[in-house]
């Protein structure tokens, strides 16, 4: 098992190491040297231990630049980092802990991501997640923070919960967010860039790290890297990191229809390599028991309380969001997917997943680049 090294080398580190590069008064954990402009290049799906496995396709990425490695923290999925990196807490302190969450009370899972939830049931991202940004306390500071993405994430609940604070400039060819990011850059003094990118995530869902189409994505990544950072103004500093690794699942259980994982479950949550299981009232003893049973070697299996007092989520976790967390945690550690066909069809298709502790999953790149 690889615990993130919360506190340390983490993705809750990088935001506030960038304020401090900038000149906020915001600790420096990671030691960055000052800039008067920074931009993050977010590669969603860009592990560290994917992208030393091919070189040969990012040569711009794998070479020449100051490299260090950085755990993702718990778990290893988008939602839970982009709030990680939106805040700098870590997901004990800003409650998004998974993917598809229990909302207490109401019998229902909120998918995080795209911020779906049954009809009649309403949830406000400032609510679920009310944690001050490092974008709010950058503008505060008289630094505009600038988020340069897709279009159509634009206003969606995921952004308004992480991203509260940044002037969101919607682009979605590549040309077109390298050149957004230029032009924020040589806005102002000091400046502050996110630019995402998500296609890589997305190839590897459905082809697998490695495969030809996740190559030629890296490749684009890599070029978008080199293109970001020839068009830098003097006194800039370009990071690139990603949210998460990623494994090729090469076995798969149906949690739906094997009797020993459905009885007693209430709700299925967190997703293939990181589950939530929310346990029907006085059930959970039986659902723990019986989980730990059937994965037995190919997944670890905890209580909610183990979880959490093992630094799962971080060194704390706030109260308000123990609900939130599975009376079952189940992590797969081989390359297993835990799936909900019935529920969730095109997950259970995948063939790339991420979510879990091992290293393949936690390690992210943190690359820098200057002038």
């Amino acid at each position: 098992m690889l615990l993130p090294g919360y506190g340390g080398a983490s993705l809750a580190e990088v935001p506030r190491s960038l304020l401090a590069a900038l000149g906020l008064r915001e600790p420096n954990a990671l030691a960055l040297e000052r800039a008067d402009r920074v931009c993050l290049f977010l590669v969603d799906g860009l592990g560290a231990e994917l992208l030393r496995a091919h070189p040969e396709a990012a040569p711009f990425l794998t070479s020449g630049m100051t490299a260090r490695t950085l755990t993702a923290g718990f778990p290893a999925t988008t939602v839970t980092s982009l709030c990680t990196l939106g805040t700098g807490l870590t997901p004990g302190e800003h409650g998004m802990v998974g993917l598809m969450l229990a909302v207490p009370g109401t019998g229902h899972l909120l998918n995080c991501l795209r911020w779906t939830h049954p009809d009649g049931l309403t949830v406000d991202p400032g609510e679920w997640q009310p944690a001050t940004t490092v974008y709010q306390r950058a503008a505060a500071a008289g630094v505009e923070p600038v988020y340069v993405g897709p279009a159509q994430f634009q206003g969606t609940g995921l952004t308004r919960a992480v991203y509260r604070g940044v002037r969101y400039v919607p682009a979605d060819s590549v040309d077109d967010r390298v050149a957004r990011v230029h032009e924020a850059l040589r806005e102002r003094r000091p400046a502050y860039v996110t630019v995402y990118y998500g296609d890589l995530d997305a190839a590897g869902h459905m082809t697998g790290w490695g495969s030809e189409e996740w190559l030629r994505q890296l490749a684009l990544v890599d070029d978008m890297a080199r293109r970001l950072a020839e068009g830098l103004p003097p006194g800039s500093a370009l990071y690139v990191t990603a949210d998460h690794g990623m494994v090729n699942a090469t076995e798969k259980i149906d949690a739906e229809s094997v009797p020993e994982l459905a009885d007693g479950v209430a709700l299925l949550g967190g997703e293939a390599r990181a589950r939530h299981v929310y346990a029907q009232p006085g059930a959970a003893g039986q659902v723990l028991d019986a989980w730990r049973e059937t994965l037995r070697g190919k997944a670890w299996v905890v209580s909610r309380q183990e979880a959490v007092e093992s630094g799962w989520f971080g060194p704390h976790v706030r109260d308000a969001w123990l609900s939130r967390i599975g009376d079952v945690v189940a992590v797969p550690h081989t390359d297993l997917a835990i799936t909900a066909p019935a529920r969730h069809r095109i997950e259970a298709l995948f063939t790339g997943y991420h979510g879990s502790l091992t290293a393949a999953e936690q390690h992210v790149p943190l690359l820098e680049v200057r002038p």
